[in-house]
């Protein structure tokens, strides 16, 4: 019993390990075989370990695509899109937290079922509605439309619920404070663990979205990083170590920034499932 009990850690750990592994290994060979060429990368065996052709795969991807443009479209793109996702989804959570209204719960169903319906039928309706609008081929295009997520707007009234006291936003009506100064003042300050969490799951959203930029854009001048990727692409010749270090280049920031705020993110998804 006593070895049972020593040993059924270890076998956990072996299990999270392995399974770490096989979920690191596609974002380890992105990298090896972004610093190999064509050849390589088909040789048999494939090549485990870096090699010495990263600077001449991305002269290639630079010659392809408008590499800097296109990820700055993307930062762009991201950034303004986690900026209105936080606003708006916090100013949502807040209301359907903290307020008392007519069909309130009725209208909190109707956006929590958004979320059961698949994101791709919405393409033909956001196309048209855009078209009308005049926003094909435009930036806003990709950030307006999302900017009042089911998803943010469910996670900030859950957080703000189980978080935030309503004595303290009483005693802040109390002491004449208005409404929008209560929002500003008192309840973002209070929500930075949730507004951490949302807006690195937001932006890591934005920063990979390909099929948005797809329906919407036209002109290669407009392109997210992404879909200029995607121009890399042929069926006869395609430079795949030249496609893999684009794809490389694009998910450094990721790494950076997951490693940077794993923590917050942790944190966030966890403070509103348990009342304190």
């Amino acid at each position: 019993m006593i070895r049972q009990d020593r040993l059924a850690p270890w076998a956990a750990y072996l299990l999270v390990g392995a399974g770490a592994l096989i979920m690191l290994a596609p974002f380890y060979f992105m990298f090896v075989f972004a610093t190999h060429s064509r050849s390589d990368i088909f040789s048999l065996p494939p090549p485990l370990f870096f090699g010495t052709d990263f600077l001449p795969n991305f002269a290639i991807l630079t010659g392809r695509i408008a590499l800097w443009r296109s990820l700055g479209w993307s930062l762009y793109v991201a950034l303004a899109s986690t900026a209105l996702t936080l606003l708006f989804c916090s100013m949502g959570g807040y209301a359907f937290a903290m307020f008392e209204f007519r069909f309130k719960k009725p209208l909190f169903a109707l956006v929590m079922g958004t979320m059961m319906l698949p994101s791709f039928l919405g393409m033909i309706p956001s196309f048209m509605i855009m078209d009308a609008l005049g926003w094909i081929d435009q930036p806003r295009a990709l950030y307006i439309p999302g900017a009042a997520s089911a998803f943010g707007i469910f996670m900030m009234r859950q957080f703000i619920t189980s978080s935030i006291p309503r004595d303290l936003i009483e005693a802040a009506r109390m002491d004449g404070c208005g409404e929008l100064r209560i929002y500003w003042s008192v309840v973002l300050p209070l929500l930075q663990p949730a507004l951490g969490t949302l807006g690195l799951i937001t932006f890591i959203a934005s920063w990979n979205n390909f099929i948005g930029p797809l329906v919407v854009m036209r002109s290669p001048e407009m392109y997210t990083f992404p879909l200029a990727l995607r121009g890399m692409y042929s069926p006869g010749d395609t430079e795949w170590g030249a496609l893999l270090a684009g794809a490389a280049i694009a998910t450094v920031p990721l790494l950076v920034l997951f490693a940077i705020s794993s923590r917050r993110l942790i944190d966030g998804l966890t403070a509103g499932a348990v009342r304190g």
